[in-house]
């Protein structure tokens, strides 16, 4: 049972969101709730707790932080990383994001299939950003990644 039950994003002392973000941001908790695969490994002979997990997603002091917890609110693991990793392919996903939904409003499926195109390759450099961060820490499969990339993505729009 080791995938994640529970998703919540401290955005308290973020800008409001734009409609788009908040879209984004919708979609990508439901999905990421429907199927994920959330694993947290054994470390140092010290017995993980098993899912399924609660985690609560934050930036604090320019930082990443993950807080899992089970799904009874027992402690189960945090994570604090550096966002540098993140900051370009965050740079540029907004960018891709801002063209397509500009791309949307005013040019023909041919041209806006080939924004989305660009667009899934960027939110696929960070899905592996992000698990590349995660290894030795949890283990996700490439769609969670995914999904976990866009609430990174949600966070740092007004961090």
């Amino acid at each position: 049972m080791s995938y994640i039950a529970q998703i919540e994003l401290d955005d308290r002392n973020l800008p409001p969101p734009t409609p788009e973000i908040e879209q984004e941001r919708r979609v990508a908790m439901f999905d990421l709730l429907e199927e994920n695969s959330f694993t947290l490994p054994n470390r140092d002979d010290r017995v993980v707790p098993d899912g399924p997990y609660k985690i609560a997603l934050s930036i604090q002091d320019k930082r990443l932080v993950f807080d899992v917890q089970t799904e009874d609110g027992s402690p189960a693991a945090q994570f604090i990383m550096s966002l540098g990793p993140f900051r370009q392919v965050v740079k540029d996903y907004f960018a891709i994001c801002k063209s397509y939904f500009d791309a949307v409003k005013n040019l023909p499926p041919a041209q806006i299939e080939t924004i989305d195109m660009a667009r899934r390759g960027i939110h696929d450099e960070g899905a592996r950003v992000l698990v590349e961060r995660l290894e030795g820490k949890a283990t996700v499969d490439h769609d969670t990644a995914r999904r976990l990339f866009t609430l990174i993505c949600v966070l740092h729009f007004g961090g």
